[in-house]
């Protein structure tokens, strides 16, 4: 379980295709990182499955580059990572599973002088779980829905999410990682069985 609220960006160093799954190592100066714990790079659960120092390794299987931009990624490339909540931390964003429902396309990134946004296509099967005000995961980063029309919505970008994370650096085109609230999917999956 995450939060959204990314705890630093990071660099891709290294991503390899092996016979089942794709290497992906990051640079980290996480001291107390366990093999077999949980972190999400890029809003994606992932296991550490090496420690070298000053990096770390996940295998991504298939399922998980299927349905995110983690295919994408090349060394070099900067990613938003989050360690997974402790008992006793504090829940500052939303909780967030690391369970990634599809990639969106940014379309545009409408800014004026009073404020930054980024404008999202989500697919179309994830548009009935977007609401005004509500939350989403973007890339891993905790945000609230400013705008939805349609199968696109907006998100407006406060200096420091553009400061913390990767999302402000990205251009139209861009696949970002979506996770839709668990609280209106929870909801939309018990009304659709409802009236079946």
């Amino acid at each position: 379980m995450f939060t959204g609220i990314i705890e630093k960006r990071t660099t891709i160093l290294g991503a390899a295709d092996g016979p089942m799954f794709r290497r992906l190592t990051i640079r980290s100066d996480w001291a107390d990182v366990k093999g077999g714990e949980s972190i999400a790079v890029n809003g994606c659960c992932l296991t550490v499955a090496e420690i070298q120092p000053g990096q770390l390794g996940f295998d991504v299987i298939q399922e998980t580059l299927d349905k995110t931009n983690l295919r994408l990624l090349q060394g070099g490339d900067e990613v938003n990572v989050e360690r997974s909540l402790r008992v006793g931390d504090r829940i500052d964003g939303h909780f967030v599973q690391g369970h990634v429902d599809g990639t969106g396309t940014l379309v545009e990134l409408p800014a004026n002088d009073h404020e930054y946004r980024l404008r999202i296509a989500a697919p179309d099967r994830l548009a009935k779980y977007l609401a005004p005000k509500g939350s989403i995961t973007v890339d891993g980063v905790s945000l609230t829905i400013a705008k939805v029309e349609g199968n696109e919505f907006e998100v407006a970008l406060i200096p420091t999410t553009l400061s913390l994370t990767t999302l402000g650096g990205r251009r139209p085109g861009w696949l970002f990682n979506l996770e839709a609230d668990i609280l209106s999917k929870t909801i939309v999956h018990y009304l659709e069985q409802q009236r079946q």
